[in-house]
């Protein structure tokens, strides 16, 4: 069993006679590593956000809400949905474009609704068929979400190459010990264990 003394902390900083310079280089690889993994977390995160938001704002702004008509009575429609019921179908709408052409697309709508009842659709400047606009709340959600997936991602870079990093110095340093330790006392066999 092995026996430690206090945990001292920021040892590698200190003036040491043990202290070996791969020590030190040690100490500033995680260092560099925990300042770039929060660098490129921070940086990639706010940019992914701002981006998702900065797209689902140009969205609200043009894409625009058209009512349609329902082409054909929805399917479905056993009699037991509400009038809040969440359940809905796909059924065909006919709808005219701000710049007046008709169009014919499938959206969601309540099942057994009659034809001819009056849909709201919406539309992107071409005109064609999108979803609805994610609400200023859903934006600010969807672009945190992917601000702290992309930012989680993007760190997990630094991290991980300043980890390897220090693994390869810590296996340097302990081969080093091992050669000057042969050097030291060339009659003792460390390879047996």
């Amino acid at each position: 069993m092995a026996v430690r003394g206090p945990k001292v902390r920021l040892w590698r900083w200190r003036r040491n006679p043990l202290k070996r310079r791969s020590d030190t280089v040690e100490a500033w690889v995680l260092l560099g590593t925990w300042l770039l993994t929060a660098l490129a977390g921070v940086t990639a995160g706010l940019a992914a956000g701002r981006s998702v938001d900065a797209g689902l704002a140009r969205e609200r702004v043009e894409w625009t809400a058209v009512r349609g008509v329902l082409a054909e009575r929805a399917p479905g429609g056993t009699g037991r949905e509400t009038a809040d019921s969440r359940e809905q179908v796909w059924g065909t709408v006919h709808w005219t474009s701000p710049d007046g052409v008709r169009a014919t697309g499938q959206v969601r709508v309540a099942p057994g609704a009659a034809a001819g009842t009056p849909v709201t659709v919406w539309t992107d400047p071409a005109g064609h068929l999108v979803s609805e606009p994610a609400t200023p709340a859903e934006a600010r959600f969807r672009a945190a979400a992917v601000g702290g997936l992309v930012g989680l991602s993007a760190a997990a870079v630094p991290f991980v190459a300043g980890r390897l990093l220090c693994v390869r110095l810590r296996r340097h340093g302990l081969d080093r010990w091992d050669t000057e330790w042969a050097r030291f006392d060339p009659l003792s066999d460390h390879s047996t264990g």
